[in-house]
């Protein structure tokens, strides 16, 4: 397993906030507009979520265990490559949680040098827009 881990990200609200949001797939109705142009064909529920990313192609993922103010963990589903992702939050004042974002993806040496780049922005780029989004608004 390869590990990826973000940056440590500031959010500017409280661990349940988070917690509220990102552990309910259904909310992603609430910041659909934030998501990329590559992710399409998206359908989501509490726990899941399918879709196409451009150009990998059809994946999903799915909420395995939710430990609450802390950490929501997801499984890759009808992925080419087996993963998981963790996002982990630590309120450290109020209205000042850290967000950060790993995924521990198993690679095969064929496809590591392919994806490690891609991957390692994602889990940044993923930490950004969750720190970034308006939880107190949701």
């Amino acid at each position: 397993m390869t590990t990826f881990e973000s940056a440590v990200c500031k959010a500017e609200c409280n661990d349940d906030e988070i917690f509220r949001v990102i552990s309910d797939l259904n909310n992603i109705d609430k910041f659909k507009n934030r998501i990329p142009d590559e992710i399409s064909d998206l359908k989501y529920d509490m726990d899941s979520c399918q879709f196409s990313i451009n150009p990998v192609g059809e994946m999903g993922i799915r909420i395995i265990e939710r430990e609450p103010n802390k950490t929501v963990k997801f499984s890759a589903e009808k992925s080419m490559i087996g993963f998981n992702l963790w996002i982990q939050t630590k309120q450290v004042a109020p209205d000042d949680t850290r967000i950060k974002v790993t995924i521990k993806a198993d690679l095969n040496p064929i496809i590591k040098p392919m994806v490690e780049g891609i991957l390692s922005k994602a889990v940044n780029k993923l930490a950004e827009v969750l720190a970034a989004l308006p939880y107190k608004s949701f």
